[in-house]
């Protein structure tokens, strides 16, 4: 699944790089939806200060520290930065995580992923990030074309309802247009049907579904 700037964590796990490496979810299973806006490797303690929100990142732990203390302020801080899941790889650092590493996240609220086999941090980069690309490329496609369609309906003389059908369609929602003082004057969309003419409620006015025009 593909999302405006990013993919999903449960895109990313499932690409070759990081499913060779038998990812294993220990915290935040419920949250892999979130986007992953790039992917940053790194080992250094510091680490969240060097990063902005939405990535994925990747480490074998050296950052991680010994005590539990400064494990859990490591976590901690990644998760106040807004990463979209930590991932680490299983090795001489770790044969596995920590408890305490595995409870912070799950407090937290942020995706733990650990990797039973070493993978090249570079590939695993290299394909999340050719992903992403891929899907601005086709997000600017569908803009384009939902442009074109608009632009058309325009010049044919569909007006506004017929617009409203077409941008209902692209972003898969019902689409409304209101008044400055809040009257809904048109409603799109498929879950809303034909036979809708009345506002939403705690809104006033009489309104028009686009399959009316």
């Amino acid at each position: 699944m593909e999302t405006q700037g990013g993919i999903t964590v449960q895109r990313a796990l499932e690409l070759p790089g990081l499913r060779g490496g038998l990812p294993e979810v220990v915290a935040g299973a419920d949250r892999l939806n979130r986007t992953v806006r790039w992917v940053h490797a790194g080992e250094v303690p510091n680490i969240a200060s060097l990063l902005k929100g939405g990535e994925l990142l990747l480490t074998t732990g050296l950052g991680l520290g010994t005590r539990p203390a400064e494990q859990r302020a490591f976590v901690r801080r990644l998760a106040d930065r807004g990463i979209a899941a930590l991932v680490v790889e299983l090795g001489p650092r770790f044969s596995r995580l920590p408890s305490t590493i595995v409870e912070t996240a799950r407090t937290a609220g942020l995706p733990l992923v650990q990797l039973h086999r070493e993978v090249p941090f570079v590939s695993v980069t290299e394909e999340v990030h050719t992903e992403i690309v891929n899907g601005h490329y086709t997000l600017l496609r569908r803009a384009e074309e939902v442009h074109r369609r608009c632009t058309e309906a325009l010049l044919g003389g569909g007006g506004i309802p017929q617009v409203l059908g077409i941008l209902a369609d692209f972003t898969a929602n019902p689409v409304f247009l209101e008044t400055a003082d809040a009257q809904l004057l048109y409603a799109g969309g498929a879950r809303i049907g034909r036979g809708v003419r009345g506002p939403p409620p705690g809104v006033g006015g009489p309104a028009r579904s686009a399959g009316d025009a």
